[in-house]
């Protein structure tokens, strides 16, 4: 299991702090939001936000766009040593603008994963799944931080986890949104590889809440 708190929820008056005591635990990944008040209406973390997380810490950075135009800022993050990016497939809605986006992010050595809004039917992401690094389930509605799990999320995980086992997939299936402890276990037996957590780990002791997740 890969645990990735998100810093949606860090204290930004404490961020390299707070870096620094995530790299102590069993969390492997930082999780960076970025939206651009467009596709949703909250505006996050721009590129110098990302700068300054690539400073404070070695850990794989997982990175979320949650914007309208994935494709102009995928060069901005790849070159600023993004780890990996995940965007919306319900932002560009264009089956072969997406299969491109996807390639283009693997061509640089970067995990290309794929998201969608929570109504949207998870059968949408079955032209993807043969490229794709990383699938996430969203289970709260994105665009802010704190908000309750969705149980209809572990349905889809599960049907991920099937999908993979019956095609010999390789893509890692992450989860995002209301993630504790309970949650994160109802996930993991589903099937889920990647647990985002924001508010549960640093509303709390991080090194503490991280590690729950492996008990």
């Amino acid at each position: 299991m890969i645990i990735s708190p998100s810093i949606l929820s860090a204290d930004f008056s404490k961020l390299e702090q707070q870096l620094q005591t995530v790299e102590k635990s069993k969390a492997k990944w930082i999780h960076i939001d970025v939206m651009d008040g467009h596709f949703v209406k909250n505006i996050t973390f721009g590129i110098d936000i990302f700068k300054a997380v690539k400073r404070s810490t070695s850990l794989f950075t997982d990175v979320h766009f949650v914007i309208s135009n994935p494709e102009y800022y995928a060069d901005i993050f790849i070159n600023e040593g993004a780890d990996g990016i995940t965007f919306h497939l319900d932002a560009v809605d264009d089956v072969d603008r997406n299969l491109k986006l996807i390639k283009y992010i693997k061509s640089h050595d970067v995990q290309a994963g794929i998201t969608l809004r929570p109504e949207t039917p998870v059968t949408e992401y079955l032209p993807y799944l043969k490229e794709a690094d990383l699938v996430l389930v969203m289970s709260i509605e994105p665009g802010f931080g704190g908000q309750k799990f969705r149980k209809d999320a572990v349905e889809k995980i599960r049907w991920l986890y099937e999908i993979r086992k019956k095609e010999k997939y390789n893509y890692l299936i992450q989860v995002d949104g209301g993630i504790n402890q309970e949650t994160g276990k109802l996930c993991a037996q589903a099937g889920a590889d990647v647990l985002v957590s924001g508010s549960y780990v640093f509303k709390n002791d991080i090194i503490k809440a991280v590690d729950s997740f492996f008990e």
